[in-house]
């Protein structure tokens, strides 16, 4: 690309009033989005929009495998008195695919129901929470976990699930960690299950990188140059809810050996989450105001954290989310060629970045890098997983591994499947980059195996136990945004 061209030539009665107004959605074409406001249509529903999925060999519990679905961005943890809760009208799914050919085998799904306990007050809490059952706790969830397996049997799990509250601060929820301890429940046959908020566990500086791609710590680099600063993280000190199960290796790939072998591809599995609504909801001016009817339409998918987000085109946003992993072969051209790669070699004129087609891209995020978390079918069928080769053990306490996972040299990390600790902002910029050890000879160099966005750990610790991701921030005293460093390890 001729870097003397502008940036600007890249881009080249009241019953008959109620009736009247009955406002009638069909979602039957493509309707989704997903990550933190990562595609246009559901950032106006946040409650379906799946923020981050993660998939890991639980440690302490090496024959089971984690996993999360994180959903709601950027909660303001003080944004009462209507504080976050998911929709009783959708389902809540994170699927498992054996063997990589885009099918689901068996699915995990999350049915809320709200539960208000006096509806005659505006309060989420009428008092100290002080347990799950407590007449206090005003505005709660209840919900069902089931699963589903690949020929559509629908299997519950538990039921009548209490969710704890949201962290109001030291009046409401003082005993805030026992609470939400209290919310993690067996569910048979060895797994356990959680639902409620978390700490959101995902890190980056998003306020300057979509200010045309800038990387504060390569500010002075930059094509607009800026002084060089610490990275800022954007979603530090706000919160999400999270749907979080713990399954037994034997359940998700009957198939693998036990203990799992990293080189039996049987011990490979393919997940990620979508959210699905009624085909039809029909919005009244009268309670219930919004009501579903009709089957069930996919309204969010994610798998591989960044991929929509920051390969997919705004055209194909939508669709991809609505899409299935078996159509992935349409997005093909986009990660062949991204967009991503361009800017970057536009934006950063000492940076040259591998040419198209990036096949080398192909093989992390579509079909599984050999002798590592390829799956037995999936080099023939392409499709955007997040892949976890249940073999390979964990090299680290909960949130104590290499933050750069894979091209850190820690196969316990993303891309193989994703740890809480795993730096997805690095890792893909370096990956889109061509920084690492599968890109093309000759790219694997300062500064393109150096890039990141200064923000190198979450802004909250892990817990050490099921289901991991940290306290979430509570509305009487938190701050946002906290100060990362200039330094990309």
């Amino acid at each position: 690309m001729n870097r003397s061209c502008s940036l600007k030539k890249f881009v080249a009665g009241r019953g008959a009033l109620v009736s009247a107004l009955v406002l009638t959605t069909a979602l039957a074409a493509p309707l989704a989005a997903s990550s933190h406001r990562e595609a246009p249509l559901t950032s106006k529903k946040p409650a379906i929009d799946s923020t981050d999925v993660y998939a890991f060999v639980s440690p302490g519990a090496a024959t089971t495998v984690t996993l999360i679905a994180n959903w709601i961005p950027f909660e303001e943890p003080a944004g009462g008195p209507n504080f976050y809760h998911f929709d009783p009208l959708a389902r809540y799914l994170i699927k498992v695919d054996r063997d990589g050919n885009g099918v689901p085998d068996i699915t995990y799904e999350w049915r809320f129901q709200n539960a208000i306990q006096n509806t005659a007050t505006f309060l989420y809490n009428t008092g100290r929470i002080d347990s799950l059952t407590d007449p206090d706790y005003n505005y709660r969830q209840t919900y069902t976990v089931a699963s589903i397996d690949g020929a559509g049997v629908r299997t519950v799990l538990a039921t009548g699930l209490t969710m704890p509250p949201d962290n109001i601060g030291p009046r409401s929820t003082p005993n805030y960690e026992a609470l939400a301890a209290a919310g993690v429940y067996p569910a048979g046959a060895g797994r356990l299950v959680f639902a409620g908020q978390r700490d959101d566990p995902f890190y980056i500086d998003l306020g300057s990188i979509f200010d045309l791609l800038g990387l504060r710590p390569f500010n002075n680099a930059h094509l607009i140059p800026l002084a060089v600063e610490p990275g800022i993280d954007t979603p530090g000190g706000f919160n999400i809810h999270t749907t979080s199960i713990r399954v037994p290796m034997t359940e998700l790939a009957p198939a693998c050996p036990v203990p799992a072998v990293a080189t039996n591809q049987n011990c490979v599995i393919g997940v990620w989450a979508t959210a699905e609504l009624p085909s039809r909801l029909t919005r009244t001016l009268a309670a219930p105001f919004i009501t579903g009817s009709g089957a069930f339409v996919q309204v969010s998918r994610l798998g591989n954290p960044l991929v929509n987000e920051l390969l997919v085109d705004l055209a194909r946003k939508d669709a991809f989310s609505a899409s299935q992993p078996t159509g992935d072969g349409a997005f093909l051209p986009l990660i062949l060629d991204p967009e991503l790669a361009r800017l970057i070699d536009t934006l950063y004129p000492a940076i040259a970045v591998p040419p198209p087609p990036r096949n080398d891209l192909v093989t992390v995020f579509l079909t599984g890098i050999p002798n590592v978390n390829r799956q037995l079918v999936s080099a023939n069928s392409p499709s955007e997983q997040l892949r976890l080769n249940m073999g390979i053990a964990p090299t680290a306490a909960i949130c104590a591994g290499n933050r750069l996972g894979f091209i850190g040299g820690d196969n316990a990390g993303f891309p193989n499947g994703r740890r809480l600790e795993d730096d997805a902002t690095d890792i893909a910029l370096r990956v889109v980059a061509g920084g690492y050890a599968l890109a093309p000879a000759g790219f694997n160099v300062f500064p393109n195996n150096r890039l990141g966005d200064g923000v190198n750990v979450n802004d909250r610790p892990c817990l050490t136990a099921f289901p991991y991701q940290g306290t979430p921030h509570q509305g009487y005293t938190h701050t946002h945004h906290p100060v990362g460093s200039t330094t990309t390890p």
